[in-house]
């Protein structure tokens, strides 16, 4: 689960799949974020203290990999599924006018909630992300493959334990231009490791993704006319291609499409207060209307 103090106090909400931990900090419009595969809240921790003083921030550890308190035998693990469990999450919470920020496998989960489940939603943002025919990214395909079998997971979940192996191109290599401290690299690969139903989480996950799911959600934001901002990242190493970030913003009817240098797909680690900065300044830009 996510460590880092500056996300804020430790609370649950219990939901009808299980336990889902988050951290929060400020008061204010709800910002709730979303993360990816193999990560935690921990994502966020360069970002809420910039947002923090105006905004009430919420990290939840959603369950995809990384998180402590496994989720019930039977849980959808298909990218609806999991937009359904964000929903509930936002209901528990008695939340309206959320601003959804997300990033990764998160994106494709803010997607499809904003596609199936937009009530509760006042703005959205997006960084580096699947969608479309992008879900798994190439470089990380594997994980689905080895995600499958318990050996499979045993022998992934086991070698993320190395330094080495974090900075592989087939691991978290690709994401960032710098590196991720060894403290936030443990809370993200220690759960999949230690905890046997975090690993069966994991497992159902990796099989239930599929691009029929993120095509479906793309095809849904048509309808979805909040404000929203892309912020994408123009990395050389095309993880998630500009493209990407382009058929988003078409996609969406009131989008904003902005680019930051000198990173990889997580902005958060290597542009976290550029990132906060238009974070920002698109909420000052664009209030919720109701």
């Amino acid at each position: 689960m996510a460590i880092s103090a500056q996300l804020g106090d430790l609370h649950r909400a219990d939901l009808s799949a299980g336990p889902v931990e988050y951290r929060e900090e400020g008061s204010g419009t709800p910002i709730v974020f979303l993360h990816g595969i193999i990560a935690n809240g921990d994502v966020w921790r360069n970002v809420v203290p910039e947002l923090a003083g105006r905004y009430r921030c919420i990290t939840p550890d959603w369950p995809l990999g990384a998180h402590r308190l496994p989720m019930r035998d039977g849980t959808d693990f298909t990218l609806f599924g999991l937009a359904a469990l964000v929903d509930e999450f936002l209901e528990a919470l008695g939340l309206r006018d959320v601003v959804l920020v997300a990033n990764d496998t998160g994106g494709a989960i803010a997607q499809a909630v904003a596609a199936r489940h937009p009530q509760r939603l006042g703005r959205l943002v997006l960084t580096p992300c699947d969608a479309f025919d992008n879900f798994l990214p190439l470089p990380i395909k594997h994980l689905q493959l080895l995600g499958r079998t318990p050996i499979g997971l045993y022998l992934l979940a086991q070698s993320l334990r190395s330094p080495l192996i974090q900075r592989l191109p087939i691991a978290f290599g690709r994401l960032t231009e710098r590196s991720i401290p060894a403290e936030i690299m443990r809370s993200y690969t220690e759960p999949l490791r230690r905890i046997s139903g975090v690993r069966r989480d994991f497992a159902a996950l990796v099989r239930a993704i599929s691009t029929r799911f993120t095509e479906e959600a793309a095809r849904g934001l048509a309808s979805f006319s909040r404000p929203t901002l892309i912020v994408w990242a123009r990395e050389r190493r095309r993880f998630f291609p500009v493209q990407y970030a382009h058929r988003l913003a078409d996609a969406l009817p009131d989008a904003r499409l902005e680019f930051l240098d000198d990173t990889g797909p997580f902005v958060t680690e290597d542009q976290p207060v550029a990132l906060a900065g238009l974070i920002q300044e698109f909420l000052q830009a664009s209030p919720c209307t109701p």
